[in-house]
């Protein structure tokens, strides 16, 4: 039986190419075909959040589609290949790990027996060539995308495919919506990764950060950026909350340490019944 650890892709462990080199480009060549700004930029991730807010996660990540139907509205016969731009702006500095612990930390999971796993909203076609680039695919044992499994977080159906071959310990990643969400709904802990924390939380362990108080305003401004409430929400709904808060991927290991203490704690007490 496997154990896997399931981590996010972008916001967690990389910074793809899209709104920083691919999207650029793309309003600068659809506005020389209009001869005016045409804000494009601007009109994809807002048709990407407005159809992540109606609940059509998997359509969100599909940048063909969206390119070309924006592209069709304003009368642009361009044909776009995104897949093309991806691979070509899948270098230094269009995208980067986002910290250097990642590489070592996941070869020493993979030391410690784990099977990692990437669990990732992004379709394969456009995460595959980033990746294989930052040395991920190396480390990676499998990479599970909404377009090869029908849906996307936090749909809990996105591991069953890891299930029948063994048992999730964690899941690891930046969104409340779709990472905690997720980690929840399969019934496994939930890790935050988040690199800005504020100073009162770093002295602590992964596990009291996510019981702080002073780790309510950090979530409650996920919660806004992600379209879940209001940044002045009195509470957030469990489904959100963290079961560990990390920095960067070295911090895990505490993560997983406190896991088996909490099971071996379990075990001894049912012993005693």
């Amino acid at each position: 039986m496997k154990r896997w650890i399931t981590f996010d892709l972008d916001g967690t462990l990389m910074q793809n190419p899209f709104s920083g080199s691919i999207f650029p480009e793309l309003e600068e060549l659809v506005s020389a075909d209009l001869n005016e700004p045409c804000g494009l930029k601007r009109k994809l991730l807002e048709e990407h959040e407005r159809l992540l807010a109606s609940g059509q996660i998997v359509s969100a990540y599909d940048w063909d589609e969206i390119v070309g139907r924006l592209l069709r509205e304003l009368g642009v016969r361009r044909k776009v290949d995104i897949l093309e731009m991806v691979r070509r702006h899948s270098v230094p500095p269009n995208i980067f790990l986002l910290d250097e612990t990642i590489l070592p930390a996941l070869k020493r999971l993979k030391r410690s027996g784990f099977s990692l796993a990437a669990v990732t909203n992004g379709f394969y076609k456009y995460q595959y060539p980033v990746m294989k680039a930052l040395g991920l695919t190396d480390q990676l044992d499998e990479i599970v995308t909404p377009d090869r499994v029908g849906c996307a977080k936090p749909d809990a159906r996105m591991a069953d495919g890891l299930r029948l071959e063994g048992a999730v310990a964690v899941h690891v990643g930046d969104r409340l919506d779709h990472d905690m969400v997720f980690a929840h709904a399969i019934g496994v802990p939930a890790v935050l990764i988040h690199r800005r924390l504020p100073d009162a939380l770093l002295p602590l362990s992964p596990g009291e950060r996510a019981e702080s108080e002073n780790l309510l305003p950090v979530l409650r401004r996920l919660a806004s950026q992600e379209n879940l409430l209001p940044e002045d929400a009195a509470s957030l709904p469990d489904r959100f909350m963290p079961s560990y808060v990390i920095r960067d991927l070295r911090e895990l290991f505490a993560c997983l340490e406190a896991e088996k203490n909490r099971e071996r704690g379990g075990e001894r007490g049912g012993s005693g019944t």
